[in-house]
């Protein structure tokens, strides 16, 4: 979903403002009229059958415009298939939004709809309406965020699974470079114990890693070596019982490889036929699954974003100034998209491997004295730019017409002229 910068009339549709307080069981709505006086108050269950009804009263009641704390779910989804204005105003912004209304600030569902509408009725002119990305847009985020909880909980489960080794069979933790790798779970489906590990000899483990396909760069000498001089691990029945353990875990880490691949082909199929796929495709080292996320996080509403430096804010690329009287403060973004920023700071942090424009740019920052990640901050601000006028003009990024780019290439041609001379 976007917010997009359109003109709003000064006063709502049949002066009528709407708040809905959202809620997974049910949902407070509330109506107010253009003085601020309450008109309707109801709730509806988080049903098909209660949305319907959600719709249909606020029809019958006028009210075309409604603020709500999220902008995705069914009920923003029948919402905007009503032909209803939606407006989010977040729940950072409804907290701070109670001590308008009274000193205690407590939290009531009710109230809280009630704030919600009355906001939208005095804040007009600071509220943008929420406009839906297209269906390929819309999908393809929710298969990258699919992939990107897999690949969080494979994390998970192969550092489960390394504790569990490093106790029950520490040879077979640092055998091999990836726990979560094909090689390593086929080692650990054959060679589940220490016992196992112990008919294995350096010819045998050879002709293992030949027939399992091992193509890595260590000889089976060094992997004997490894295998040999770790700590040997349980044997006997407690070796049987932590095999167990080990059989579990390594066939949940090949299920989640499965299914991350699975997800990998759809991203590379969606971006593929995406109208902005080959703007984010053609950013250097961005990939299949980088350019994907670049392309769902920033979406496809050029209205969102009619400037760079709005886009730079939400990616959090951007510090934040505070300022009173003498004081002046330059701190971490916070507010920002956090999946946004992931996604950009990403990219940007694998571009510098092959853009000497942006490894220019992150050594000079680390040249400065800056870590690492205020470093690729920097870089993904200055890419931002370049991004930004490429998808706003639905151009794909080249090289040749990057001038920062070639100024850079054209110092170093020169340097390199003058070493030759001298």
């Amino acid at each position: 979903m976007k917010y997009a910068r359109v003109p709003r009339p000064e006063a709502p549709p049949g002066a009528l403002s709407a708040g809905i307080d959202w809620a997974s069981a049910d949902h407070a709505v509330c109506i107010v009229d253009a003085a601020g006086a309450v008109v309707s108050r109801f709730t509806v269950a988080h049903t098909a059958e209660g949305l319907k009804i959600l719709v249909s009263y606020l029809a019958r009641a006028g009210a075309a415009e409604v603020a709500i704390e999220r902008g995705d779910g069914p009920v923003v989804d029948a919402l905007l298939e009503a032909g209803v204005t939606v407006v989010v105003i977040t729940p950072r912004q409804i907290k701070n939004l109670r001590s308008r209304y009274g000193s205690a600030g407590n939290k009531d569902d009710r109230f809280d709809a009630y704030v919600l509408a009355d906001v939208l009725r005095t804040d007009r002119a600071r509220l943008r309406p929420l406009i839906p990305d297209s269906p390929a847009t819309a999908t393809l985020r929710q298969a990258c965020r699919a992939r990107k909880d897999l690949v969080r909980h494979r994390v998970a489960v192969g550092n489960q699974l390394r504790a569990h080794l490093l106790c029950a069979f520490p040879a077979a933790a640092g055998l091999f470079c990836k726990l979560h790798s094909a090689i390593s779970l086929a080692f650990l489906a054959r060679f589940d114990c220490q016992d196992r590990a112990d008919w294995l000899s350096e010819k045998r483990l050879a002709a293992w890693l030949k027939a399992a396909g091992y193509s890595g760069r260590t000889d089976p000498a060094g992997l004997y070596q490894r295998l040999t001089s770790a700590p040997r691990g349980a044997t006997g029945e407690a070796g049987a019982a932590s095999a167990q353990v080990t059989r579990a875990l390594a066939a949940v880490l090949a299920s989640l490889n499965t299914q991350i691949k699975t997800l990998e082909a759809q991203i590379a199929a969606q971006l593929a036929s995406h109208a902005d796929g080959h703007i984010f495709a053609s950013l250097p080292r961005s990939g299949t699954v980088r350019a994907a996320r670049l392309l769902t996080e920033i979406g496809d509403c050029r209205a969102r974003f009619p400037e760079p430096q709005a886009l730079i804010c939400l990616a959090g690329a951007a510090p934040s100034t505070r300022q009173s009287g003498k004081h002046k403060a330059v701190t971490f973004r916070w507010a920002v998209s956090k999946q946004l920023r992931d996604a950009v700071c990403d990219f940007a942090d694998g571009s510098r491997h092959a853009s000497p424009w942006a490894a220019q740019i992150y050594n000079a920052a680390i040249a400065r004295g800056k870590d690492h990640p205020h470093a690729v901050r920097i870089l993904a601000r200055a890419w931002l730019y370049v991004i930004w006028e490429c998808w706003h003009h639905g151009l794909a990024y080249d090289p040749a017409r990057h001038r920062g780019l070639q100024r850079l290439l054209a110092a170093q041609a020169t340097s390199a002229g003058a070493d030759q001379a001298a």
